[in-house]
């Protein structure tokens, strides 16, 4: 099917990394890949912590199969501890398993949280789809931005801030195809953004990007009707 160019526009493939990936390589038309939410939340210093909490609840546990969910914290060095302290509870009211860098292993193991685990260098890359978060802590916003730029997937990433500043910062220096300020990456989805039916959400630059509807499915011509003109 992937070589019928001559009938199929344009495949949209909906599955795994595998599947996206064998498509593409034997594609003759365009291909809309909906690549793994490798999402990410940075908790910035100046962030309101009580609604840094809720965000960072609601974009990784309501509903944690799905790719708009987060799959990693990144918090500010500063008010790691305060933060950590006051969503250790919820979280692991949830039996969220984190795992951690060294510096949040050490805070989160000071407040007995349980299940936790040291991370290792494929999570900070991996689309869990599950009640497992990754965690690090970073010391300013341009550790946060590198990090969500080299390890996540360009879908849905979000900057929790008061600093105006900061935030827009991270909105024009992250690429991706949805970024957010202090709104729960949840959000993403065509049903949502009141595109209408949910088709997708494409990690593409070109054409589509993000949340896709009916509209970008669709192309156009150009029809002229002249009455004799001719170019000079």
């Amino acid at each position: 099917m992937a070589e019928m160019d001559q009938y199929i526009d344009l495949i949209v493939p909906r599955g795994g990394r595998a599947l996206i990936e064998t498509v593409v390589s034997y594609a003759r038309m365009p291909v809309i890949k909906h690549y793994v939410g490798v999402c990410i939340a940075y908790v910035d210093k100046e962030a309101d912590l009580d609604m840094a909490v809720r965000i960072v609840v609601n974009a990784k546990t309501q509903r944690p199969g799905v790719c708009n969910a987060i799959e990693t914290v990144l918090v500010h060095s500063e008010i790691a501890a305060p933060f950590f302290k006051k969503i250790a509870p919820i979280l692991a009211g949830k039996k969220l398993e984190i795992r951690a860098d060294p510096d949040t292993f050490h805070q989160l193991s000071a407040l007995s949280y349980q299940p936790l685990h040291p991370a290792r260098d494929e999570d900070w890359t991996t689309e869990y789809l599950d009640l497992i978060l990754a965690a690090r802590t970073v010391d300013n916003i341009e550790d946060a931005i590198a990090h969500v730029e080299k390890c996540g997937s360009h879908h849905s990433d979000v900057i929790i801030t008061r600093d105006a500043a900061r935030a827009e910062k991270f909105l024009n220096e992250v690429d991706s195809a949805t970024v957010y300020w202090n709104a729960s990456t949840r959000f993403t989805d065509g049903g949502e953004f009141g595109f209408g039916a949910e088709i997708g959400i494409s990690t593409d630059k070109l054409h589509a990007r993000g949340p896709m509807a009916l509209e970008e499915l669709t192309t156009y011509k150009y029809v002229i009707r002249g009455e004799g003109q001719i170019r000079e």
